[in-house]
């Protein structure tokens, strides 16, 4: 297949013509096969070389004119050799598309971004979470709003999405939506995937990404301290539902489990394990990861509070699980009677789990990780860093060793 081809500028005669300048048209020849382009540009017979393709002359706009075509020669090399590094068929007709830009279906931000929502939507349960589609939803909204108000738009065209539109995209999402940094780089991920998306089918070929970053740092995870949980397990409640909720939390302490994972958690899922101890076998309901965690003597206490409650036995639950607001609500209520001034959320029995539970008790951080059903350890890592156990242990011993010298 011959990937060579011809380039050639001439005076074009219209109907009808009379006198003066005729259009200047551009000729791709292939293998034989010719294409024409007009040039938007006129030049009077008397001034064209048509040995040269070019106008004659050393006026400013005979040079002008002829430096435009020389542009053009270039674009139209450019748009061979992209074709070239593409693999793709080269003929007069493919050249000229790819030097127009229209070689390509255009395709626009929003129709592609809601093109992703249906797949997604359609997916649910087959790799994707409902709250996952909800939050890409969201974003939807968020560039909408930021079209409408920003651009005077509904859509764009892919092509257009440079770094001006990325960091106006994220001072929008700070300043008009309120939006913490944490949450702006959420949406900013998502508009990431979507320009990705654009970039592996090769509807655009530069980056708008390439020079951004979020300055955005996770927010340092809370947890509680040995004498805080023992005061919430400790509590007595003459409140049933807040004696449940606490209960609930703290077997979450115990056990590291999600709130998602606990709320499904059957009685099926307690087995005996390998050393022939009982132990909680599932998979994580994020990740879909397997959590396998041995139960401590706090948490099958628990377990065994519940183990004749009438709604756990009606559904084959192992607890009582409210829902994640109410839950949240009682424990605010919870953290007050115990004189905790921290602000108590269910997820913070999940952190305490990985900090005060076991790595301060020095459980290796790949067990840890492992009983959290993380996919990868540096996520248990964020956990060891808010510890200081280690560096006390670690200069305990330098100390000892001081003082025996």
């Amino acid at each position: 297949m011959s990937t060579n081809y011809s380039l050639l500028f001439y005076l074009k005669k219209p109907k009808n013509y009379a006198v003066g300048a005729k259009p200047i048209y551009m000729r791709i020849t292939v293998a034989g096969e010719p294409k024409e382009i007009s040039t938007g540009r006129e030049c009077d017979p008397a001034r064209w070389n048509a040995k040269a393709n070019r106008a004659k002359g050393t006026k400013e706009e005979i040079r002008n004119l002829n430096a435009y075509l020389d542009t053009l020669e270039r674009k139209v090399a450019d748009a061979h050799l992209q074709l070239v590094k593409d693999g793709a068929e080269i003929t007069a007709e493919s050249l000229k598309l790819k030097y127009l830009g229209k070689d390509v279906q255009r395709r626009h931000l929003m129709e592609t971004f809601t093109e992703h929502n249906r797949k997604m939507e359609a997916l649910l349960g087959k790799g994707f979470k409902p709250n996952t589609l909800k939050g890409y939803n969201t974003s939807v909204g968020h560039l909408t709003a930021y079209l409408s108000k920003c651009l005077g738009e509904t859509d764009i065209d892919i092509r257009r999405i440079d770094h001006a539109f990325i960091t106006g995209y994220e001072f929008f999402l700070r300043s008009d939506m309120g939006c913490s940094a944490v949450s702006a780089a959420k949406y900013m991920k998502h508009l990431r995937k979507i320009v990705n998306l654009c970039i592996a089918h090769r509807w655009i070929t530069e980056n708008p990404f390439a020079f951004y970053k979020t300055k955005a740092k996770p927010r340092e995870k809370e947890f509680l301290t040995p004498d805080e949980l023992d005061r919430v397990a400790k509590k007595e409640f003459g409140i049933p539902r807040l004696a449940h909720v606490r209960d609930i939390f703290v077997f979450c302490c115990y056990t590291g489990l999600s709130y998602a994972d606990v709320r499904k958690l059957q009685k099926t899922d307690i087995a005996k394990g390998i050393d022939g101890r009982l132990w909680v076998l599932t998979s994580r309901e994020k990740t879909e990861t397997s959590s396998n965690i041995p139960l401590l003597p706090q948490a099958l206490e628990i377990i065994g509070r519940y183990a004749d409650y009438p709604p756990c036995v009606a559904k084959g639950l192992v607890l009582p699980v409210l829902s994640n607001q109410k839950m949240n609500s009682y424990l605010k209520e919870i953290a007050d009677l115990c004189g905790i001034a921290k602000t108590l959320t269910f997820h913070m029995a999940r952190h305490t789990f990985a900090t005060t539970v076991t790595l301060a008790n020095n459980v290796p951080i790949e067990t840890v990780s492992k009983m959290l059903g993380h996919t990868s350890i540096k996520t248990t890592q964020h956990y060891a860093k808010l510890l200081d156990t280690r560096i006390g242990n670690d200069m305990l011993t330098l100390q000892q060793k001081l003082a025996g010298t």
